[in-house]
């Protein structure tokens, strides 16, 4: 028999934000069949996510939050720290986007998307790692990047820049924290079938562009990401500090 104990996730607690659908659904999947506990935040209904990890086996916690506000953020991690805690993962996966032309953009463009993307995603690392700091227990923080982490992209202003602040972050409390068991890492997924990229798939023209681009071939799905989440959340991962993964079939190869 093998033994995949290093890549197990028996006996932890998991939080991953945007957990009611796509990546963070899959995320939240991916870490129930790999052993853990998952705490679900998100801002509608995650009912269909919750049946999907109770029936994998795994438990399930639900928790409401408006992630557009930090103190909000930081009190829905209290409470659950609180009641369900104390939390041995957090997956940044929660995100919006943005797409106005550069000379259209709106300040209110630029904020909506920073202050989830970027702001609340720092001050929810800091929440955890805080609290493993005072507890010395170890910890892991892996952070949804993206392939405009590494590319411009178009119309996308505040969303290009807020997944650039992603790497910058990650690679800081890496740094910071690596010393102190808490690694923090990133992923950074390419097309993915989910929601947000429903409208692309739909369209043969830029599907078949998109596709043209991928050396595997396909668009990924949400459990490409979670698996590669559940690497980074376990054991097998322990020497990682400040890593993106690419998980774009090869996007950023060619």
């Amino acid at each position: 028999m093998s033994d995949l104990s290093a890549f197990s996730l028996a006996g932890k607690t998991i939080m991953v934000t945007g957990a009611n659908t796509g990546i963070g659904q899959g995320i939240a999947l991916s870490v129930a069949r790999a052993g853990g506990r998952v705490i679900g935040v998100g801002r509608s209904s995650m009912e269909e996510t919750e049946g999907l990890v109770r029936g994998a086996g795994a438990a399930f916690v639900g928790m409401g939050a408006d992630l557009s506000s930090v103190p909000a953020a930081q009190d829905m991690f209290e409470a659950a720290w609180i009641a369900h805690g104390p939390i041995d993962g957090l997956v940044n996966n929660a995100g919006i986007i943005k797409r106005v032309d550069a000379v259209d953009f709106t300040e209110a463009d630029w904020d909506q998307v920073m202050d989830i993307n970027l702001k609340t995603m720092f001050f929810l690392c800091q929440a955890l790692g805080r609290k493993a700091i005072e507890a010395g227990r170890a910890a892991r923080i892996v952070n949804i990047a993206s392939m405009l982490s590494f590319q411009g992209g178009i119309r996308v202003a505040s969303y290009t820049a807020s997944k650039s602040g992603v790497l910058g972050i990650t690679r800081l409390l890496a740094n910071e924290w690596a010393a102190k068991g808490i690694n923090v890492n990133s992923i950074a997924p390419g097309y993915i079938e989910t929601n947000n990229t429903e409208a692309l798939r739909a369209d043969p023209d830029r599907s078949a562009s998109i596709l043209g681009r991928i050396p595997a071939g396909r668009w990924g799905v949400p459990s490409d990401i979670g698996d590669a989440a559940v690497f980074l959340l376990s054991g097998a991962s322990n020497y990682m500090h400040g890593a993106v993964i690419p998980v774009d079939g090869g996007w950023l190869a060619r």
